[in-house]
């Protein structure tokens, strides 16, 4: 059997990618599986920091329709032009079995060649709304569209929608509270914050916490601060302003690369609402602060609605940090049976079987039995 796999954009495209083919060559070890990617994109970097061994990775050109200039978008539809051709070449000379397509741009010119060629594609959604570029491969050139949840099955009517869950990470599958605690140096006996603004970062959420930092460590708080990439100078320069005392009870990082352990110590998080939020904090039971990326569609805020209204989460919006977040943080700390009532609920909804069940059922498309 072999595994054509496609991602990029940002890690939440690449992850789900990463960990259904970690399912693949554990469960198919004969496997043989390619991996494409855009050039010049982040995926060859977490391709190469993770421990995954692809028989292949390879490049094409591809670059985004939406959300950029009109000059961009005239570059990106050469490119993407250029990217069916490389792809074609691709195809015709690997043959995969089936396709499997995640999220990101260079999506597109892999999937025309594919169904170009009758080889089978099957998309993947991890945010409960798809993305445009997923939208528009799911409706023209997907055989079967694996799902997160059974509500993204509205947005492809007429498609084969299969509600598989979320791919998690081993790391957060296999995470332990009191070993990550010991191993990232927290204190057991304080609560702790966890603040995540995904690989890059968030700007606001990195901003607001410097504000108030102060008055949560005074509080009796720790925090474990993952900044992203493009904020660690303004995050460094705010935890330097701390007092000693205050600093011994605030750990920064700007990444994180065993990012279940953050998740497996904290008592509470503050974030983006990207898909990952969907399946990462329901599987360590992690209650959660919702703040969805204002500029992007309303992607994130569905995905945020769907945990507030399990109780799994609150939902506060980008423009109300400054007002809303410090005392909705105290309230959930000076609530103890509601911070524990928001775990329960986070935990009714894990699901950790999803990197297998996408596994399977790219077996099962490329004609492939037995495991």
């Amino acid at each position: 059997m072999r595994v054509m796999i496609s991602a990029g954009g940002t890690g939440g495209g690449v992850y789900p990618a990463l960990a259904v083919a970690e399912a693949l060559r554990q469960l198919y070890p004969q496997a043989t599986l390619d991996f494409v990617g855009a050039r010049g994109d982040m995926a060859r970097d977490l391709v190469g920091r993770s421990d995954i061994q692809f028989d292949s990775y390879r490049e094409i050109l591809s670059g985004p329709l939406h959300g950029v200039s009109r000059r961009q978008q005239i570059v990106s539809l050469i490119k993407i032009l250029i990217g069916v051709i490389q792809a074609l070449a691709l195809v015709i000379r690997l043959r995969p079995g089936v396709l499997y397509l995640t999220g990101g741009w260079v999506g597109f010119p892999v999937a025309i060649a594919c169904w170009l060629l009758r080889r089978p594609v099957v998309i993947y959604v991890p945010d409960i709304e798809p993305g445009l570029a997923l939208k528009m491969m799911g409706r023209y050139f997907a055989r079967t569209i694996a799902a997160t949840v059974n509500d993204t099955a509205l947005f492809f009517p007429g498609k084969r929608v299969i509600e598989t869950g979320y791919p998690l990470r081993r790391e957060v599958i296999e995470a332990n509270r009191a070993a990550a605690i010991q191993a990232l140096g927290l204190d057991p006996a304080r609560k702790t914050l966890l603040i995540f603004g995904g690989s890059k970062g968030s700007r606001s959420i990195n901003g607001t916490l410097g504000k108030i930092a102060p008055e949560l460590l005074e509080s009796g708080l720790q925090i474990l601060h993952i900044s992203g990439r493009l904020d660690w100078d303004q995050v460094q320069a705010q935890h330097a302003a701390l007092t000693e005392a205050q600093k011994a009870h605030y750990r920064v990082f700007d990444f994180m690369p065993n990012i279940g352990q953050a998740f497996a110590s904290a008592d509470l998080v503050i974030s983006r609402a990207g898909a990952a939020t969907l399946a990462e904090y329901p599987q360590l039971g992690l209650p959660s602060i919702l703040v969805p990326y204002p500029y992007a569609w309303r992607y994130q805020k569905v995905n945020a609605d769907w945990l507030v209204n399990r109780g799994a989460a609150i939902r506060v919006d980008d423009e109300r940090l400054g007002e809303e977040l410090l005392p909705t943080i105290r309230a959930l700390f000076d609530d103890p049976p509601r911070l524990e009532a928001m775990r329960a609920a986070a935990l009714a909804l894990k699901r950790p079987d999803g990197a297998e069940n996408i596994a399977r059922l790219l077996a099962q498309t490329a004609g492939h039995s037995g495991e």
